[in-house]
């Protein structure tokens, strides 16, 4: 039995004492607890978060705020991995807060979205919890309806799955950057621009011939400067992002003025502060289009494919064989 379409208004659903809850709600981002959501007549989405960034708290934030740009109810389960020891955050927030895989890999959910992290200049196997992350691949494909990775959680999957290699880039990609769309008829990119704004943050980006030849993979959206951005695979069961559309306004100056902190060689952001002067507030010229990006995922990969009862999600057997496994 697959869904049948709603019209009603309803919000990301998060644990009552989220300490980044008073931002959402100062935001008019309607957030709603287990008590209330249980009288809503409606199965939410369920969401699973591999949260891989360092100050997962930002990261929260920045995933529930577009998350909530739908009406249907979210239901978040934060997940962080056990074979690595966070560091920049308190053990209590991630014991209150986070679950494990092993928590977790008998459920299904019908969406999932795999995040960066600061680690792209290792080599995937040389990440301490690379093992236990292929394992979590591995269990998307048949426990999870579609899978959004971002950064280099994106790189990790197209390297896992396809083959497909990072390099080193000359100099970091950092800024906002322009893109154009390149299958509009895809629904992921419906109502996009042709051309859009998206930040970038990186050393590394995927072979881009590597990427562009393999047949399994749609390219959806890509930059001259910035090279590719966005694509799929499995009919939408697999989503890429290579940029950090979810940021927020002041995410790249925190990050530019760390590494000036720190004496690390760092260049402006592209594009970001009014003409280029950083005791100005930057102009924020990608919420929209984020927004775009993950209503359209949660709709039409998610909402629109995923049967009501959620231990019923396809499995993609029988489809072609990733050329990496």
């Amino acid at each position: 039995m697959y869904r049948k379409k709603e019209t009603r208004t309803v919000p990301v659903k998060i644990p009552n004492n989220l300490p980044v809850r008073a931002t959402l709600e100062s935001e008019n981002i309607f957030v709603m607890d287990e008590k209330r959501a249980v009288h809503q007549d409606i199965r939410p989405l369920q969401i699973a978060i591999l949260n891989l960034m360092p100050l997962k708290e930002d990261t929260e934030l920045q995933l529930l705020r577009v998350l909530s740009n739908s009406p249907l109810q979210v239901d978040v389960t934060f997940l962080c991995t056990a074979s690595h020891s966070a560091r920049n955050v308190s053990k209590s927030h991630l014991d209150q807060f986070y679950l494990t895989f092993d928590d977790v890999k008998e459920r299904s959910f019908d969406g999932m979205i795999v995040t960066g992290a600061p680690i792209e200049l290792m080599e995937f196997e040389e990440v301490d919890f690379w093992p236990e992350l292929t394992c979590i691949f591995d269990w998307t494909e048949t426990h999870v309806t579609s899978t959004m990775f971002q950064c280099w959680g994106a790189q990790a999957a197209l390297y896992y799955f396809y083959g497909i290699p990072k390099r080193l880039l000359p100099k970091k990609t950092f800024g906002v950057f322009s893109h154009r769309v390149t299958h509009r008829r895809i629904p992921l990119v419906r109502s996009f621009d042709d051309v859009f704004l998206a930040p970038h943050s990186r050393h590394t980006e995927p072979d881009q011939e590597r990427l562009r030849a393999e047949p399994l993979i749609t390219v959806l959206a890509e930059s001259p400067e910035a090279g590719f951005f966005l694509g799929m695979a499995d009919e939408g069961r697999k989503i890429f992002v290579q940029g950090h559309p979810e940021y927020d306004r002041l995410t790249l100056d925190k990050e530019y003025r760390r590494d000036l902190s720190q004496n690390r060689p760092i260049e402006l952001p592209v594009n970001y502060y009014p003409d280029g002067d950083p005791t100005r507030e930057p102009l924020l010229t990608w919420r929209s289009n984020s927004a775009n990006l993950y209503e359209n995922w949660l709709n039409y990969y998610v909402y629109q494919v995923t049967p009501y009862d959620i231990y019923g999600i396809p499995s993609l057997a029988g489809r072609p064989p990733s050329k990496n496994r």
